[in-house]
């Protein structure tokens, strides 16, 4: 799928009710729904919201380095960070579902080194992130969630 197209999309209402749908497939099915994104792997990360405190869920494209998981807080270009992150800034403590599996993990920005070396990954397994980073003119963190 184009990347503009998605960039213009996310910013639409109905990307919220997609990503609530989404979520709800894949919970429903154990996976079995909603594990590939435009090709790539998906699970499910569960924050904790910065200013409710309730569980808020998100579906995300994720690569594996190691026994690490590792997402882009992309938000499609937009200027401003997904809520997702916003959270896991206040609360890094979070889960992620991959299939019926559920993990607790733990997040926290990557460092300069960590992003230079992951950076190329990413785009390769996602080509989409090198437009949104084209797109905005925030830097757009990379988010490395480690099993607790």
């Amino acid at each position: 799928m184009n990347p503009k197209f998605l960039i213009k999309l996310s910013k639409t209402p109905i990307a919220a009710w997609l990503r609530s749908a989404h979520s709800a497939l894949y919970r429903a099915s154990g996976g079995k729904i909603g594990n590939k994104t435009f090709g790539c792997e998906t699970f499910l990360l569960t924050t904790t919201g910065a200013k409710s405190g309730k569980p808020r869920t998100a579906p995300l494209l994720y690569l594996k380095d190691g026994k690490r998981f590792v997402v882009v807080a992309s938000h499609g270009g937009s200027p401003t960070h997904p809520a997702w992150f916003v959270n896991l800034t206040k609360h890094p403590a979070a889960t992620v579902q991959i299939g019926r599996e559920v993990t607790k993990v733990r997040a926290r920005k990557a460092d300069s080194q960590e992003k230079a070396r992951l950076w190329p990954q990413l785009t390769k397994f996602y080509e989409g992130y090198e437009v949104y980073q084209s797109v905005t003119k925030r830097e757009i963190p990379v988010v490395i969630l480690e099993r607790v």
